[in-house]
């Protein structure tokens, strides 16, 4: 098990105080279809709209001596929190992303006034600008899930949703490279060891679930997905986040393109949400019965910044096209 403990975690939520705080958790409109209760961890919320700003705040105000700038490979929510935190501390920021990274995501980082380099077709190539950077620009990389002042602020929505509700029976984390999942799984099985904690994330492309399969960090070949924000490797030197994942998930469950599609319509039409697919996937997995409720159970919307010309399309039920995949539209239908 990785040395990480519950310690770091309650430091990250004094230092992130007054820029990256707490957030609401609500009930859901569709807690009366699942048959139990649903609450939403409303992470759109924060200032740059994603959770990934907690890990980035505790991270870029944590650095200490002389600092040059930093940098970070993204695809997109992260960059734009080391963006936010960078611009709050007076910091150059170079943020990283390859071209599968939506235009969206990429104006919300230029508009925090970081520069942003666009670099190959999957996170790795990004990451390849990233290390130049440091070596020859004499940055500080700030990584997007495998650090652990990342995790221990990505972990405090952890113990928020612990304090605000002792009687959770799961948590349904959202699963990209690890950072938030185990982050909330290591502070919510630290607090209550009984609490379910379920990652979720999309059936092309999860590589966290490939690892934890193969028992080692593995690459996969990155694809378009409406979860974009999911997508990108763990990075096969993973220090933290892949043990985390294996020692604090309960389980892993994929969710299909047509399941993300049709969850985005219910936040939406239940709730009133406009959200990226990347949170949508624990709704996925719950109306497909991917995931059966025993009792109150909470997701984390983690993300808004989506292409709404794409979100406006799935609401109204038209198709949608993913690099040679195309999912069908259809109407929203409870």
């Amino acid at each position: 098990m990785t040395e990480f403990t519950l310690d770091r975690v309650f430091a990250a939520q004094k230092r992130i105080a007054g820029i990256a705080d707490g957030t609401p958790l609500v009930p859901s409109a569709l807690s009366a279809r699942l048959g139990h209760e649903l609450l939403l961890k409303l992470e759109i919320a924060q200032p740059i709209g994603a959770f990934k700003l907690r890990g980035a705040v505790n991270a870029v105000f944590g650095l200490t001596g002389g600092v040059a700038g930093v940098t970070c490979c993204s695809t997109g929510n992260h960059g734009r929190g080391v963006a936010y935190a960078a611009r709050a501390r007076g910091l150059r920021a170079v943020i990283c992303m390859s071209h599968l990274t939506p235009e969206a995501k990429v104006a919300g980082v230029c508009a925090l006034g970081a520069e942003v380099r666009i670099i190959g077709k999957s996170q790795d190539e990004a990451q390849l600008e990233v290390a130049r950077l440091v070596r020859d620009e004499g940055l500080t990389e700030v990584p997007p899930f495998d650090d652990p002042a990342v995790i221990a602020g990505q972990g405090t929505i952890g113990v928020e949703l612990m304090a605000a509700r002792p009687d959770l029976d799961t948590i349904l984390v959202p699963l990209s490279g690890g950072g938030l999942a185990g982050g909330v799984g290591l502070a919510v099985k630290t607090i209550n060891p009984r609490v379910r904690v379920i990652g979720i994330s999309m059936d092309r492309g999860a590589a966290m679930f490939a690892s934890l399969q193969a028992g080692h960090p593995v690459e996969v070949t990155e694809v378009p997905s409406l979860a974009d924000s999911l997508g990108g490797g763990i990075g096969l030197d993973n220090r933290h986040s892949f043990a985390l994942c294996r020692d604090y998930l309960d389980e892993v469950v994929l969710v299909t393109e047509d399941e993300i599609y049709h969850a985005m319509q219910s936040i939406y039409y239940e709730d009133r949400i406009v959200c990226e697919g990347g949170c949508a996937v624990s709704v996925a997995a719950l109306e497909a019965g991917k995931v059966t409720p025993r009792g109150p159970t909470a997701t984390i919307l983690t993300g808004r910044n989506i292409d709404m010309g794409q979100h406006a399309a799935i609401i109204s039920g038209q198709d949608v096209t993913l690099g040679d995949l195309t999912i069908k539209g259809s109407a929203y239908a409870p």
